[in-house]
């Protein structure tokens, strides 16, 4: 580490591979270093498109630090340990959630008695650690008096559970220091245009992050039920032809916007 802090560097820039990068940008954050995570597709497309078609580590290394001095992708601020403890908590709640559905999913379409015991009493131990790291979540929630705050401020929208919130909190950062276009393009909810001359494409979300947009995927649909506005901003999509999944997504950008301009203000939500 002594020997990189000598040469200076005006940026290291690391590919994201499914948190084996965690270790390494902390380490380099922690030691004043600039670094920067990126997408991997990000960069084999930016590989494509100079003409870099062949693979190596050689070349991988070549591309990334043409990557860094064309693009200069913004510096990853460091997490703080309490943070990082919190996202492992949600990483670690979202597979045992699918591990659960796995499980029920095979209990359902088997009738061989042994099998079946066997299964229920996994699904019986999964559902008992489910309950283990739900209230470890909420032991760490309520250890910062700031999470706690916020916590308060998001929950008070009808539709916004403990899940939606702790995910809010420890993936998306950025809310409340965006504008409306940024987080929503941040977290894949940006409509992106697909047109050309006089031809005019459907617009499709894409990218983002996928972990933020699940929960919120699912608050939206209580939102839509339980939230005036929300609720009221569906039926106007549908009876003006919108098909279902484009007004549900219409309702998560409508609900994250609303989010982030609440911790913007420090506003607890208020009834339109």
């Amino acid at each position: 580490m002594s020997k990189l802090k000598q040469l200076r560097p005006a940026s290291i820039l690391l590919e994201a591979t499914g948190g084996f990068e965690t270790l390494a940008s902390a380490t380099l954050s922690a030691a004043d270093l600039p670094v920067s995570v990126v997408n991997p597709r990000q960069v084999r497309d930016f590989a494509k498109a100079t003409g870099e078609l062949a693979k190596t580590d050689r070349l991988d290394c070549r591309v990334l630090a043409h990557f860094a001095a064309a693009i200069a992708p913004p510096v990853r601020p460091m997490k703080s340990d309490e943070t990082q403890h919190l996202e492992a908590l949600l990483r670690r709640r979202r597979q045992i959630v699918e591990m659960l559905v796995a499980e029920k999913n095979r209990l359902t379409n088997n009738r061989d008695r042994a099998v079946v015991k066997d299964l229920q009493a996994h699904i019986s131990w999964l559902e008992q650690r489910l309950k283990s790291r739900d209230d470890e979540l909420q032991r760490v929630l309520k250890s910062s008096p700031v999470w706690r705050e916020r916590d308060d401020l998001l929950r008070s929208v009808p539709g916004v559970g403990p899940v939606l919130s702790l995910t809010l909190l420890a993936q998306l950062p950025e809310l409340g220091q965006l504008n409306r276009r940024q987080i929503a393009k941040l977290v894949g909810l940006a409509p992106f245009n697909w047109d050309s001359g006089q031809w005019r494409g459907s617009r499709h979300i894409w990218g983002g992050r996928a972990s933020v947009r699940t929960p919120l995927f699912m608050a939206t649909l209580c939102a839509i039920r339980v939230n005036p506005p929300i609720k009221s901003f569906y039926r106007r999509l549908i009876a003006a032809g919108k098909a279902p999944k484009v007004a549900i997504v219409a309702c998560m950008r409508k609900l994250l916007t609303i989010l982030n301009t609440m911790v913007k203000t420090q506003t607890s939500w208020r009834t339109v």
